[in-house]
């Protein structure tokens, strides 16, 4: 299983939390995802489906890579979009720290709760894996999310943020995830010289 992160919006280059709120990919996102697209048509991975969550950053990364991988894109699921933040969606750091302080993660303002992210991303996993056991799929999420999903699988493991277009590999072996390839930006990394 190939696991994504969607692209670039405006919110990220502003440094606001999106959260569920359906802010669109910007230019500098369709890029990225061009970019992901083309590094998967020259590795050795072979994909079968692609399927995102049912926000449109997600929805549009997944179709730039599937366009150019020529995938089938499985119906979009809602257990793999981003966390819900509550008062805090829109928000930059600054913005969050002048109303409530340095501790406001701390606060109770609707988010969801780390348990209620990682108990929906692992469902989705179990349900994906169960479906489609004998195929590769690309699954375009969300940091909030996969930075979940991998404590939940890990622990302590991984603890880095989760970059735009990053790619992660988990291979299935029995009950376990074995990870083949973490939060790779190399894509990025190599068009920005």
């Amino acid at each position: 299983m190939g696991l994504i992160r969607h692209g670039q919006t405006d919110w990220n280059a502003a440094g606001r939390i999106q959260g569920q709120s359906d802010i669109p990919l910007n230019s500098e996102g369709r890029r990225q995802a061009e970019m992901l697209a083309e590094r998967l048509l020259h590795e050795p991975y072979r994909w079968d489906y692609c399927i995102t969550s049912n926000l449109s950053r997600a929805e549009e990364t997944g179709k730039i890579i599937a366009g150019r991988l020529g995938l089938p894109l499985l119906e979009a699921d809602e257990r793999i979009r981003e966390r819900a933040y509550g008062q805090v969606e829109g928000l930059t750091a600054a913005e969050r720290e002048a109303r409530w302080g340095k501790d406001w993660a701390c606060q109770e303002f609707g988010q969801e709760k780390d348990e209620q992210l990682q108990a929906r991303a692992l469902a989705f996993m179990g349900d994906l894996s169960a479906k489609h056991p004998d195929k590769n799929v690309l699954v375009v999420s969300h940091g909030g999310l996969l930075a979940q999903l991998y404590a939940a699988l890990y622990k302590n493991r991984y603890s880095e943020r989760i970059g735009n277009l990053s790619l992660t590999i988990l291979e299935k072996k029995e009950k376990e995830w074995n990870p083949l390839l973490y939060n790779c930006t190399r894509h990025i990394l190599q068009n920005q010289r």
